[in-house]
Formats: C-alpha cells, structure tokens, sequence
C-alpha cells in the first residue's frame, strides 16, 4: 500500500497562487472522462507520481523528466485537466499541475487509492 505524498496530506495552501486554468466543476466531473484519460499509461503515471513523489505543491512538466517532445505532454497534461483529474496554474511562462484530489475522493471514492497502487507489472 503506497502512501500520498505530503504536499497532498498538509492542509496549508500556499498563499498568492496564480488563478487555475479552465477546468471542469466539482459536479461535472465524469467517470467515463476520468477513466479514458487514465487508460493511458503515460497519463496514469503522471497522476500516480504527482500523488507518490510530489514535494512541491504543484509540479511543472520537467519535473516528471519524460523524454517526449513539449507538444505530446502538453496534450496529455490539458486531456487530464479537462477531465477533472488534475488541476494547472500558470506560473509565467510555465504551467505547474497537482492532482485535484478531495475532488476526485468525493467523486469517485476509491479511485485515487486504485491510482496509487497501480503497477505496470500488475496482469
């Protein structure tokens, strides 16, 4: 059993952060949506590691350190935004992502916990 990185278990948030990118409201948030976006790999570990390695509060793209060209990740980051999984914020010329997590709890109770012990050896 894995357990959430800390930035996700302190319940200070950071003062003065940038506004969110558009995103779906709690309430409209869909399984289906959700579920597509995690069937693929790529996008699965992105939520997996946010919620496992996280130190910061929010992450830029660098820091998952993926060998893929800007243009790929940038399609896998705003299809699990605008599916409700993570949320992103504009720092400049740089766009940080965090999971939405209470949202996806309240939602979908036990999804994140599925997320977090997801395995790519698991048959």
């Amino acid at each position: 059993m894995h357990s959430l990185a800390q930035t996700y278990t302190r319940s200070e948030t950071p003062s003065e952060l940038p506004e969110r990118l558009p995103e779906p409201a709690v309430e409209d948030i869909r399984l289906e949506r959700v579920m597509g976006v995690l069937a693929e790999p790529l996008r699965l570990t992105i939520v997996q590691r946010l919620l496992l390695s996280s130190e910061d509060f929010d992450q830029t793209c660098g820091w998952f350190g993926f060998d893929r060209p800007k243009s790929t990740l940038t399609h896998h980051f705003k299809a699990l935004r605008e599916a409700g999984v993570i949320t992103q914020r504009q720092y400049g010329l740089e766009r940080r992502s965090r999971v939405r997590l209470e949202d996806l709890s309240t939602r979908f109770p036990g999804l994140v916990e599925l997320v977090l012990n997801w395995s790519t050896d698991a048959n």
